[in-house]
């Protein structure tokens, strides 16, 4: 230790501060690392050695250079040496792998690189031997090994050839690690090339920070080498004993630069744990570790530097955990708040079932309250859009888009690369999608249900692994929200409808029957009963009474059920199709797969009724529309049963196509009724038309189904 009581307060301080941090990270990577291949242990046990390397740091700052037993010199001295030789190759190897030296195919960067590791691989090897057999001379001093002390003294011009050695070695490896930094090659995860980009600069300021802490190591290597010459290496230590503390602590202080700049880099970007995603609460337990590390090395230190007792020391030390620990605490319980406040506008309730219930027609659910709140408050993002696909697309409506609304591209390349849940994030074109650049696919039990697309968020940064789940969780809620609204909405509205015509049906019924049908009948009873010319009478009332009855029993609501479950679906369509539409087209074809018709025959009867109903309704609307107002258009119907991935029914006529004007227009309620049916059980449906050409309508049941 130096005489001045500041300057070893410092370095212990700052020593104890680079082993927690150093210890923090290593164990960190391990422990957070999504695949823990060699490069992660690497990684790890680099972090370990270093922190390792300052706890032989701290032990001799606190001793003092000579401060120990001779076999206690010669193990710290081994703890800390061995470290300094490993760690600058460490470094090489952990900003190769990091870079993408060992990726199929070869980058370039592996030609590039490959003799310089071979060269620093040598001199790692060269240095361990030397080292090693130095401390060897040292704990066994007997005249045999006189011939291995004259080899490791060799000197080249005048300085040691491990000097020298030495130097050559770090400047090579920390060189090529910043060369390495400029050449990364293309990685193979989600976000991995942007994360590299935003980490490069911490980590060549890591590199150059390494780079100068060599140079500064060579330089004194150098003072040191030629001041021995005039005198021994025990005169220059006692003699600049200050001169020595304050380079140790420059050096000690680079170094923690150079940590806080790696672990920077790994907290904000994940850049060594293999994650897709950085994660904020990494990024805040990496400061509370930073904190931890100063307060607690600038305590001990200092009690260390006064040489207080022991106990006081382990009660500062005791004190400053319970105080760190309670900070921990509420700062976790205010972060819990804040999270649920931010989740808030997600959690609450629709009110939907208030809405149904209600007697006036029902209202739209409110997604666009919680999707402003996801897009300002949790992402932060300046372009969000968010779009239903699949079964719910009919049911879910026009996509959300925050700011302003924009036109987007078919959305068909996403979907095919959206191949599983476990795919959180696909990269885009921002000049395809509108300044879109990730797509989050949003999935549910039935499969893909929506796509939301993402812009750059407002600060410029990387979206985080919570984020993101957020982001499906909330976006797959409201497309669920908005279409369970959407189809119980359509139900309510046709079980009303349906009511109020069944009560006007009954109350028609008994106002007929009472003021018409059964004065009728009573007059007929009465007229029998006179001569001929009464009962001629009575007959024709009765026989209008027939057909009053008649017409009345006709415009009530029919309950018929098809003979799906008798016939099968197919020839149930095909006899519906036949027997009742076939005249309103000039050509009606089918093209039915066997496996499709198997296939369909296995349908359970309640799920075939639905789809037959629905394939029932798009005849129907092709047969009344198809001709356009004049009426006077050929019309054909081409009906295909196929299997892709389900069954699929595809209906197509070549009318008019559905913006023409139409002649008695409908309400609409039909095909939306049936897409809804048709939702409940698993399957959609999709128009598509053009103009005097066609209309298709395809009605699918998922395999799933």
């Amino acid at each position: 230790m130096s005489t001045n009581l500041y300057l070893n307060w410092a370095i212990i301080s700052v020593s104890l501060f680079n082993a927690i941090l150093l210890a923090w990270l290593g164990l960190t990577i391990i422990l957070n690392a999504e695949r823990r291949d060699w490069g992660v242990w690497l990684v790890t046990l680099g972090l370990l050695l270093g922190a390792v390397f300052f706890i032989s740091h701290t032990t001799i700052a606190v001793s003092g250079l000579f401060g120990f037993s001779w076999r206690s010199m010669l193990f710290w001295w081994t703890v800390g040496l061995v470290p300094v030789i490993i760690l600058p190759f460490a470094w090489y190897i952990i900003m190769l792998w990091y870079a993408g030296f060992w990726n199929r195919p070869r980058p370039p960067l592996y030609f590039r690189q490959r003799y310089w590791l071979l060269a620093a691989s040598v001199l790692l090897v060269l240095g361990l031997a030397g080292f090693f057999a130095g401390m060897v001379l040292l704990a066994v001093p007997v005249p045999q090994l006189n011939p291995l002390r004259s080899t490791i003294r060799w000197s080249v011009v005048g300085v040691p050839l491990l000097a020298v050695g030495y130097s050559a070695y770090v400047l090579l490896c920390i060189g090529a690690s910043v060369d390495a930094l400029r050449h990364l090659a293309q990685p193979q995860r989600v976000m991995g090339m942007i994360g590299r980009q935003r980490a490069r600069p911490y980590l060549m300021g890591a590199s150059l920070g390494l780079l100068l802490i060599s140079f500064s190591v060579v330089s004194v290597m150098l003072w040191v080498v030629q001041d021995a010459r005039r005198r021994t290496f025990i005169d220059i230590y006692f003699e600049s004993v200050n001169r020595f503390a304050l380079i140790d602590l420059i050096m000690a202080a680079l170094i923690s630069l150079v940590i806080l700049l790696v672990g920077q880099g790994m907290v904000s970007y994940e850049v060594f744990t293999g994650k897709t995603l950085p994660r904020r609460g990494l990024m805040r337990h990496w400061q509370r570790a930073i904190l931890l590390a100063a307060g607690y090395g600038f305590l001990v230190g200092g009690t260390i530097a006064l040489q207080l007792r022991p106990l006081y020391g382990l009660l500062l030390a005791t004190s400053l955990m319970v105080f760190f620990y309670a900070l921990v605490s509420w700062r976790q319980y205010a972060e819990r708040e804040r999270y649920i406040d931010s989740l808030r506008p997600f959690a609450a309730s629709s009110r939907l079932l208030d809405q149904l219930l209600t007697q006036t027609a029902p209202q739209e659910v409110d997604i666009e309250t919680p999707f402003k709140a996801l897009c300002v408050d949790v992402l932060g993002t300046r372009l969000a859009y968010l779009t239903a696909v699949g079964p719910l697309a009919p049911l879910a409506g026009q996509p959300l888009v925050w700011p302003h609304p924009v036109q987007m591209p078919p959305l068909t390349s996403i979907i095919a690369q959206a191949q599983s849940p476990q795919t959180m994030l696909l990269p885009i074109a921002a000049q395809t999608y509108n300044g879109a650049l990730w797509a989050v696919p949003l999935w549910s039990e039935r499969g893909l249900i929506g796509i939301l697309l993402l812009g750059e968020k407002l600060d410029g940064g990387l979206y985080s692994q919570e984020e993101i789940e957020i982001a499906r969780i909330t976006g797959e809620r409201l497309i669920d929200t908005q279409a369970s609204a959407e189809m119980s909405r359509r139900l309510m509205t046709l079980q009303r409808e349906r009511l109020a015509q069944s009560q006007i049906v009954d109350r028609q019924t008994r106002r007929v029957l009472h003021d018409d049908i059964l004065p009728e009948l009573q007059s007929a009873m009465i007229a029998l009963s006179g001569d001929n010319e009464q009962t001629t009478y009575a007959l024709d009332l009765l026989s209008d009474a027939h057909k009053r009855i008649s017409d009345l029993l006709h415009d009530m609501p029919t309950t018929t059920v098809p003979e799906v479950s008798r016939l099968g679906l197919i020839r149930a369509l095909q006899r519906a199709v036949d027997d009742e539409l076939a005249a309103a087209f000039d050509e009606v074809t089918w093209e039915i797969a066997p496996d499709a018709e198997v296939y369909a025959a296995q349908i359970p009867n309640l799920t075939a009724e639905v789809i037959f109903y629905a394939a029932r309704e798009a005849v129907r609307n092709a047969a009344k529309y198809g001709r356009g107002e004049e009426g006077e258009r050929p019309l054909h119907l081409h009906i295909t049963i196929t299997l892709e991935d389900g069954l699929l029914i595809q209906i197509e006529d070549d009318g008019v196509g559905l913006n023409a004007p139409q002649p008695d227009e409908g309400s609409g309620h039909g095909l939306a009724l049936h897409s809804t049916m048709m939702a409940v059980i698993g399957g959609e449906i999709v128009v598509d038309s053009a103009p005097d050409q066609y209309t298709k309508v395809s009605i699918r049941l998922a395999r799933s189904a």
